[in-house]
């Protein structure tokens, strides 16, 4: 049976409108900063948002609480009475250009945990969010099970504000082995440009957990592993955007923003978020080039808003 892609017409016309050279109609103009600012924020999320302006935010990228009773921050009478809280800021406070990703899972079998189908099922019915992806973190390694097959996998869920999405595919392509490459440039509807680049790395990724003694962990419990949240930031944003972690635990996306020359702001209640921030950036390699970066701790958000601007107005005025 033929590849239904091969029948995609929107497909088809983005293929046609690359060769042609011309540009998609979501497409950004970067902005080569010369420095980022990093705003932490010791704050209750909710309240912080409603603080937000509007159309204000690139990247929102959050790992929320699963009400698996881990500590007192993940605890909840009524989960999915508090997600729709946060739930409900989201549209507003993004760019018209703007994602959302949301992690969770599928596999809790109590409506009282942070079932991600609940929280997909109320940004459909009860919000203007647009399902874009389901994104399927792969790994080998995990828990044992005797009553259900053994889970190998997280999920999150990838939501746009509008059709223009921004997307930068070419930023996290996967190169081809060398057979694939081989066969892919015998592909007549390929472009070979893009055959170079690397390959769709679709939405199965495989990424290892991290272990007790991985050298990337800082103390936080529930940790993601740098290479997930840095694809995330590569594709769904871009150099001097705004990325916005309102559960910001370990610290991973102000790293990640760090390194890839994105401004950021991360909201955490734990006081131990900045600790963990702190060990975050010590382990940065000497190896990765990235621009001058300001770390601001609980300002104004105003006044970050400022910042940002200014930094990002200094380079269009140059």
């Amino acid at each position: 049976m033929p590849n239904k892609s091969h029948f995609n017409s929107g497909l088809k016309a983005i293929i046609k409108q690359k060769k042609n050279g011309n540009k998609h109609s979501s497409a950004i103009e970067m902005i080569d900063v010369n420095k980022t600012i990093q705003a932490i924020f010791t704050r209750d999320s909710i309240p912080f948002l409603k603080k937000l302006p509007d159309n204000s935010i690139q990247l929102i990228i959050v790992d929320p609480p699963y009400n698996l009773e881990l500590d007192t921050w993940d605890s909840f009478d009524n989960y999915l009475d508090w997600a729709k809280q946060w739930l409900d800021q989201i549209h507003r406070i993004l760019m018209p250009s703007g994602n959302c990703v949301i992690f969770g899972g599928f596999q809790y079998q109590d409506l009282k945990k942070g079932d991600l189908l609940e929280i997909l099922h109320y940004t459909r019915h009860n919000t203007d969010l647009r399902f874009t992806n389901p994104i399927i973190w792969y790994y080998k390694n995990g828990m044992s099970a005797y009553r259900y097959f053994a889970n190998r996998h997280e999920e999150a869920i990838w939501l746009t504000k509008t059709k223009k999405y921004y997307f930068d595919l070419d930023s996290v392509r996967v190169p081809y082995s060398p057979k694939q490459k081989e066969l892919a440039l015998k592909d007549k509807r390929l472009i070979p440009e893009n055959i170079e680049k690397g390959k769709n790395p679709t939405n199965v990724w495989e990424i290892g957990r991290l272990n007790g003694n991985s050298k990337e962990r800082v103390g936080h419990p529930t940790q993601k592993p740098i290479e997930l949240i840095r694809r995330f930031v590569k594709s769904l944003s871009y150099e001097g955007s705004i990325v916005l972690d309102f559960f910001a635990g370990s610290g991973t996306t102000t790293r990640i923003c760090i390194e890839e020359n994105r401004h950021s702001i991360s909201v955490d209640s734990d006081k131990n978020s900045i600790n963990y921030l702190k060990e975050h950036i010590s382990n940065i390699s000497p190896e990765i080039s990235h621009k001058p970066y300001e770390i601001h701790q609980n300002n104004t958000i105003t006044k970050v808003l400022d910042l940002i601007k200014e930094v990002n107005n200094d380079v269009v005025n140059n």
